[in-house]
């Protein structure tokens, strides 16, 4: 058989077995047993002639026939056997029969106006409970839109904050920056005297005379080569063109090809430069200052489907003379 096909399911089913054979006999042993009801008997009703009464004098029927005598007879006997068996199995009198029941009717008429006091009560203690409940509820949530509300305000107050802190520092820097420039122009500007004979010069050796070079450009800030400068560049951007090409300043005694990686917005914006990457033929540092210097002074056009950090390169050539 396949129930039995396995150790494990044999040894289930003997146990099965087992256990069944137990309850049954406790069942048939120990078991309850049955109670038959008792009997019922009727009860004895006084003879009277009219629904209301009073006295202890019991009036007698009034015989109509031989036969209904008889009967009345009969029916007398009977219900005096009845009285007598009645008087056997309880001995309370009749009157003690009615009054448990209008007692009973009392206490149900009062334990069913308890309930519905009680179910009334149970009631209105739930709506109370509720009516708290929401009343929390909403307490907690104005509480929590309330911290809500400070919380956002603090944060766009500290983002305006540091909005205005960074804006202030951008236009330090930038007058700063100014100031150099303006401080840089100042001291090369050109002296009163020439071939250093005279009470001024420009240079930049600390001695006196006008550095520079007699084929150069009077406005030039470089002192070295021999009329020679900075290249345009060579500007590499995917698809897109440069706008504003500002030129490198030359002012080092130093030549060569340096290269500039850099990033690029949507806007056209140069973001950030690095000068000297792979392809540089001269890593001075003047040069790569200058380079970077006039990388971040780029302008490209502008383009919506160009990445928020398009990277490219710029290439200069710097030479001493012509």
């Amino acid at each position: 058989m396949e129930l039995l096909d396995t150790e494990y399911k044999r040894k289930s089913a003997i146990l099965t077995a087992i256990i069944m054979g137990i309850m049954l006999f406790l069942i048939f042993t120990f078991g309850l047993k049955y109670l038959d009801p008792p009997e019922e008997y009727g009860i004895a009703v006084n003879f009277g002639t009219s629904d209301v009464g009073s006295g202890n004098t019991q009036s007698e029927p009034a015989p109509s026939s031989s036969a209904s005598q008889e009967e009345v007879e009969e029916e007398v006997e009977e219900v005096e056997e009845v009285v007598e068996e009645v008087e056997e199995v309880q001995e309370t009198p009749t009157e003690a029969v009615v009054t448990p029941s209008k007692a009973e009717d009392v206490i149900t008429n009062d334990n069913a106006e308890s309930i519905k006091i009680n179910k009334q009560k149970e009631a209105e203690r739930k709506a109370e409970a509720t009516k708290k409940r929401i009343e929390d509820a909403k307490r907690k949530a104005d509480r929590e839109a309330k911290q809500k509300a400070d919380q956002i305000r603090k944060q766009k107050a500290a983002e305006k904050a540091a909005k205005e802190a960074k804006e202030a520092k951008d236009r330090a820097e930038k007058a700063a920056k100014r100031e150099g420039l303006d401080g840089m122009f100042d001291k090369l500007g050109k002296g009163d005297g020439t071939g250093g004979t005279g009470n001024g010069g420009d240079g930049d050796d600390g001695k006196a005379g006008d550095k520079g070079n007699p084929n150069g450009d009077k406005n030039a800030s470089g002192y070295y080569g021999n009329g020679g400068g900075g290249s345009g560049g060579n500007y590499r951007l995917g698809n897109r063109k440069a706008t504003s090409t500002p030129k490198p300043t030359y002012d080092c005694n130093e030549q060569g090809k340096v290269v500039v990686s850099i990033s690029v917005d949507k806007s056209g914006r140069v973001l950030a430069a690095t000068a000297g990457i792979k392809g540089t033929t001269n890593s001075a540092p003047c040069l790569l200052k200058r380079a970077k210097e006039a990388a971040l002074k780029t302008k490209f056009n502008s383009d919506t489907n160009a990445p928020s950090k398009q990277v490219g390169s710029i290439i200069y050539n710097f030479s001493l003379s012509n």
